[in-house]
């Protein structure tokens, strides 16, 4: 019998694999953030896109713009690109309506939008570490993956660490190494349309998480506006800190032309100077002797 996942493989190159990968994994990425942090040109990254889509490894969609006109392709992993995944990771077969649930939640959802501005996070990262040598995006976790049990653990941790469950809900975990400094990271993506006050409390969460596990990495809150992020600096300076955060502003990254890997993060409780990414190196902290990384 042919099998249709054997059959494709060969087609496959380690950039699609890549991003089959991150379309199983966080759910949705449009063409452009794909060309940013994987393809040399927009146009190179649409040939490619339309030849996984031919395969039906990868499925579409194109939300309509309210004011008229449409968004660009936003693309989503299909029933064969998931088995693809689930294979290369020895992994059980998703559900036979795998494809078909995901597709109908990302088309249907109200979080689109913070979907795609934590993955687009994400992927200019991956984008900067592209162009610059010395730099990568080494690891990535979505949401669920930061709730399950044991991710942020080593082998030789307690029993109990081990089976702890963190009760934090990140937007995404990163990991970022710069000419061999490395930089742990959790994400918090604000959108605008929480309370200040709800925002600086989750801060309390990653406090219970980092105590059971032993260590610690900075909390980054990127926010909308230079302004929130002076009202949140202002909100949180007003209780001592219990973690290490940084704050950082999508509206001042652009006006200056930095991706999040530049010099747009000011320690909360510190003086407020700019420092690249890779200078929150000092703010990890693993009271083990180890790396600081999850297991």
């Amino acid at each position: 019998m042919d099998d249709p996942v054997l059959r494709v493989q060969s087609q496959l190159t380690g950039r699609d694999r890549v991003l089959l990968g991150w379309l199983y994994d966080h759910g949705v990425l449009t063409s452009f953030q794909l060309a940013t942090a994987l393809f040399p040109s927009l146009d190179f990254c649409q040939r490619r896109l339309r030849t996984l889509y031919r395969l039906r490894l990868v499925a579409r969609f194109r939300p309509q713009r309210a004011d008229g006109g449409s968004y660009p392709y936003h693309y989503v992993i299909d029933q064969l690109g998931a088995e693809v995944v689930a294979a290369a990771r020895d992994e059980r077969p998703p559900r036979r309506d795998h494809a078909r649930v995901e597709r109908r939640r990302w088309t249907s959802t109200r979080t689109l939008a913070h979907r795609l501005g934590v993955n687009g996070f994400f992927t200019d990262l991956a984008g900067h570490a592209r162009t610059h040598p010395g730099a990568a995006l080494t690891e990535w976790l979505p949401e669920a993956a930061c709730q399950r049990a044991g991710t942020f653990t080593r082998p030789q941790d307690p029993g109990l660490v081990r089976a702890y469950r963190p009760r934090v809900r990140p937007d995404g975990y990163g990991r970022w190494v710069e000419n061999g400094v490395e930089v742990p990271f959790f994400l918090e993506y604000d959108t605008g349309g929480e309370q200040l006050s709800i925002l600086a409390g989750k801060v309390a969460g990653y406090r219970e998480l980092f105590a059971t596990i032993g260590r610690s990495w900075p909390v980054l809150f990127w926010l909308h506006s230079a302004a929130r992020e002076r009202n949140l600096r202002r909100v949180l300076g007003e209780v001592p800190l219990p973690v290490p955060v940084a704050t950082g502003s999508r509206d001042h990254a652009a006006t200056v032309g930095l991706s999040p890997a530049g010099s747009v993060w000011a320690v909360a409780g510190g003086g407020g100077q700019r420092l690249r990414l890779a200078d929150l190196a000092g703010c990890v902290v693993d009271a083990s002797g180890g790396a600081g990384e999850p297991g």
